[in-house]
């Protein structure tokens, strides 16, 4: 309320189209007009003892009652303003506000239907906590302002969705990943550099630009997540060549590995329930690696439990705000206008039932 107001003493700020600043001016006028009728209108009977009350000190005018009427018609005025459609002059300063640009990447190959993962207490593949988690993860952070992308990735990469604040979207592109969507190998050099595009192209500065020079510093307001169980035998792109255009991009990569060691029991791709037992490895090093190039860090997650609490602790590293897009002229902004109005109208209200207030 005190910055919508601070707008209006602002010189130059606004400009009203000359037609419309007509109408507004005849209807404030009339209204004025009506207020002024209404409060010389007579309301009572003549007091007998006029000369002896005025004798005793009795005004004869009523000043709260008048700065009623004024509060009242100022009111009037504001939103006969407001109606004329107020126009921003000039770019304002950008805004600052919270949020990242972050892109959640997630493994939707074949080892991802491991049996390993516990939900609502049965022993569920890998791909349907990893659903679940991510979805609330990536609800909270798009309800806090961050703009949230999804990728995911098999024998290739492909965004499911795109930088958004969308929570429902984001939710229903997430309820669609499946183990082996993708294919059955892990390309997770593809699916790195797939996601650091996405995040430069969010930015304003990028453009959707990659930009490939020397390395620089990550810096707030890129983010990567990366979840994986297994480790690259597939894809066109190596791991180190995209972390280092991670690293070039200022896009900071967080890395999460899941899943238990050694053999485990593999759900049957088409739903049966013939199990077989398979061993697939986590590679750390390159996960910790890739993390460490980019100013990020590596989670291991082993266990159902421990997947939830990585999110949670990503959630309360990653806060940042960022500079929103400088607010166009010729913008309409009636905000200022009504909240004059309003604060005119209450303090009008005040005044005219608290101060001025008449016993019957």
């Amino acid at each position: 309320m005190t910055s919508l107001l601070a707008e209006l003493f602002a010189p130059g700020r606004f400009e009203l189209a000359p037609g419309a600043a007509f109408a507004a001016a005849v209807v404030a006028a009339a209204a004025l007009l009506v207020l002024a009728r209404r409060r010389r209108a007579p309301r009572a009977l003549a007091w007998p003892a006029l000369a002896e009350a005025r004798a005793a000190g009795a005004r004869r005018g009523d000043p709260l009652g008048l700065a009623a009427a004024a509060l009242r018609g100022l009111a009037l005025v504001a939103l006969a303003l407001a109606l004329a459609g107020p126009t921003r002059l000039g770019e304002q300063p950008p805004e600052t506000r919270p949020g990242l640009d972050l892109v959640l990447v997630l493994d939707a190959s074949a080892s991802m239907r491991a049996l390993d993962a516990e939900v609502a207490g049965a022993w569920r593949p890998r791909v349907e906590l990893a659903r679940e988690v991510v979805a609330r993860f990536a609800e909270a952070r798009a309800s806090a302002g961050d703009r949230v992308a999804l990728v995911a990735f098999g024998d290739t990469a492909f965004t499911l969705c795109p930088l958004s604040t969308d929570g429902a979207l984001l939710a229903a592109a997430l309820a669609r990943v499946e183990a082996g969507m993708a294919g059955n190998a892990t390309a997770l050099g593809d699916a790195l550099a797939l996601a650091v595009k996405r995040a430069a192209g969010g930015s304003r500065a990028g453009e959707g630009a990659l930009v490939e020079g020397p390395t620089a510093a990550p810096r707030e307001g890129r983010l990567v997540v990366l979840l994986t169980d297994g480790r690259a035998n597939a894809g066109a792109v190596p791991v180190e060549v995209a972390a280092a255009l991670a690293r070039a991009n200022a896009t900071r990569v967080h890395a999460v590995g899941i899943g238990t060691r050694g053999e485990v029991a593999m759900a049957s791709p088409t739903g049966g329930r013939e199990l077989r037992l398979a061993r697939h490895d986590l590679d750390e090093e390159t996960l910790r690696a890739v993390a460490d190039a980019t100013g990020g860090r590596y989670f291991a997650a082993r266990s159902s439990a421990d997947l939830a609490a990585v999110y949670g602790e990503i959630d309360a590293l990653e806060r940042t705000e960022r500079e929103a897009p400088p607010r166009p002229a010729g913008e309409p902004r009636p905000e200022p206008f009504l909240a004059a109005a309003c604060l005119a109208l209450a303090l009008e209200l005040g005044v005219a039932r608290g101060l001025a207030r008449r016993v019957p």
